[in-house]
């Protein structure tokens, strides 16, 4: 293919049929529908090819757009102020296992004793529950009645936490804490345990996967705060999400465009290409991602290749040969002698340097010949000399 057809195709991309739309007002219509059938589709092969390692991350990425879309987020002190968020769980690899577009307000959830950030990480989790995974998430979803549900589930949970979450001690949602640098604070319930520790601001961590610190000031020789293991713990995993997102967009093949389903769709071609990688990582590849990608197109264009051959077009003008056999090829069909408004040269004639004026013509081919043997010799010879 050309790459000027190409582009023009790369223009019209369609992934769903219009009639198929539901109503806008009802309280099931998916705002996704218009690239829903592949997103549910890239989800299952995520799950059905990988099995996910013990440590994961629950985040959010932003994919800049700018584009009209109704679930476009608008954040004005953010370096990607017009952007589409999308919620992943990934591990260690940067594998993601499991995606959510943001699509605004969730009407299902709106009656129920739920947040949207707790249906979001419960929605995401559906996948991984009963098997002892370990999940990291950062204030923005974690809560204590989202830890126990999961605790129910077999999945423990550690997270940095807002102090005015519903659950947490009241001591903690009061921020009654005058604390020192290097000070921890303690309260346990059941199996969750909630902590603060003062470095250069206070930092709230939940969590039911460790076990309790000791209360105290705990500082180095030097005057700065010992990390608690717990908060190094966290640092550790928390960074999945972006590690993921940085890889993919190292080598990202996505395009401006003003549609939505077109970006939404190279982004995740983007995270598909990824995961292909670590699936061929895992299996004892010595590749970077660098060579993977350009392996992966020079397969794709041999494959291409084996296709039947395409017949060529000829460029230019045809050379003089072709004409001659053309000519001869159309003597079977009706050239006709007739008569000319306007004084010709007789073609035969002047090949043979002859000067010959006359007022016939052949109706088809449109050119001066003479009908005494000149007519008959250029639909028959070749050649005139």
């Amino acid at each position: 293919m050309k790459r000027d057809s190409f582009l023009h195709i790369l223009h019209f991309p369609h992934f769903a049929d219009n009639n198929t739309e539901t109503d806008r007002n009802a309280d099931s219509y998916d705002r996704l529908w218009k690239i829903r059938t592949i997103f549910d589709t890239l989800n299952e092969a995520y799950e059905k090819y990988y099995n996910p390692p013990e440590h994961l991350a629950i985040d959010k990425i932003i994919v800049k757009f700018k584009g009209r879309v109704v679930f476009r987020q608008y954040i004005p002190k953010k370096h990607k102020r017009f952007r589409i968020k999308i919620f992943k769980i990934v591990d260690d690899a940067g594998y993601t296992y499991d995606m959510k577009v943001y699509l605004g307000k969730d009407r299902t959830h709106a009656d129920q004793d739920v947040t949207a950030t707790h249906a979001t990480v419960r929605d995401l989790c559906r996948r991984i529950e009963g098997v002892g995974h370990k999940l990291y998430m950062d204030n923005f979803f974690s809560s204590p009645d989202l830890f126990e549900e999961l605790m129910t589930k077999d999945i423990t949970c550690c997270g940095t936490v807002r102090p005015n979450r519903k659950g947490l001690p009241d001591d903690f949602r009061r921020r009654q804490f005058r604390l020192k640098k290097g000070d921890i604070r303690v309260r346990v319930r059941r199996n969750s345990t909630a902590l603060v520790w003062k470095d250069k601001r206070d930092v709230y961590i939940l969590t039911n996967m460790h076990c309790p610190p000791a209360e105290g000031s705990f500082c180095d020789e030097h005057g700065n705060a010992i990390k608690p293991a717990i908060v190094a713990d966290y640092n550790k995993h928390m960074g999945y999400v972006n590690k993921a997102d940085r890889m993919a967009n190292s080598y990202s093949i996505s395009r401006w465009t003003w549609k939505w389903t077109n970006k939404l769709f190279f982004h995740f071609l983007d995270m598909t290409i990824l995961n292909s990688f670590i699936l061929l990582s895992s299996c004892g590849a010595k590749l970077s991602y660098r060579e993977f990608c350009f392996a992966l197109v020079r397969n794709m264009l041999e494959h291409a290749a084996r296709g039947p051959p395409r017949p060529q077009r000829s460029r230019g003008r045809p050379p003089a040969v072709s004409l001659v056999i053309s000519r001869l090829e159309e003597a079977s069909r009706h050239h006709w002698p007739t008569s000319s408004t306007l004084r010709l040269r007789c073609r035969v004639c002047s090949s043979r340097r002859k000067r010959s004026y006359i007022w016939t013509k052949c109706v088809k081919c449109d050119v001066g010949l003479c009908i005494s043997g000149c007519f008959q010799q250029f639909h028959t010879k070749a050649t005139f000399n």
